[in-house]
């Protein structure tokens, strides 16, 4: 289930997983401070749908073109084991749900730490079956302050520390 499902399925991409996305979205926000100046950024965005919520200026990054193709907010084609942006460009990373499909788990975290200036939000699927890996790998790469675990998701709050 790599870029090419999701290009296939990007049509139909939103009507399967957007709600989902944007109730993601929203507690993200319920539980993180956002202002109008924070610059976000959404690490496997897929449709950059669940963006909307935040009100600030926002950004996505995926692998999928096809999903891309269909956001309404900036987007770049890329992974998250090699982002391309430099260190501290964006005040919030987040991922929601997306985690599980990096073929890198450790090294998108130390992206997402490198290119984040203050706050990450990681959603992961419990039922994922790297789930153990990955919480392993957040726990041992970034500062988590906050650990939420909801029905089918575990919800990691980190926040970088300022040097």
């Amino acid at each position: 289930m790599g870029e090419t499902y999701y290009d296939e399925i990007a049509s139909g991409y939103d009507e399967l997983h957007g709600e989902e996305q944007l109730g993601k979205a929203k507690f993200i926000l319920q539980n993180l401070d956002v202002t109008p100046s924070d610059v976000l950024l959404d690490v496997g965005c897929g449709t950059a749908r669940a963006l909307s919520v935040f009100g600030c200026v926002k950004i996505g990054i995926d692998p999928s073109f096809e999903l891309l193709k269909r956001a309404q907010v900036p987007v770049v084609q890329g992974f998250a084991e090699k982002l391309p942006f430099s260190a501290n460009s964006f005040d919030i990373v987040i991922s929601i749900t997306a985690i599980h499909h990096f073929s890198g788990i450790k090294q998108a975290l130390l992206e997402m730490m490198r290119v984040s200036r203050r706050d990450i939000v990681i959603y992961v699927f419990k039922k994922a079956q790297k789930f153990k890996e990955i919480e392993e790998a957040i726990m041992s790469v970034l500062p988590v302050h906050k650990r939420i675990e909801e029905t089918y998701d575990v919800v990691f709050f980190a926040r970088k520390s300022f040097k």
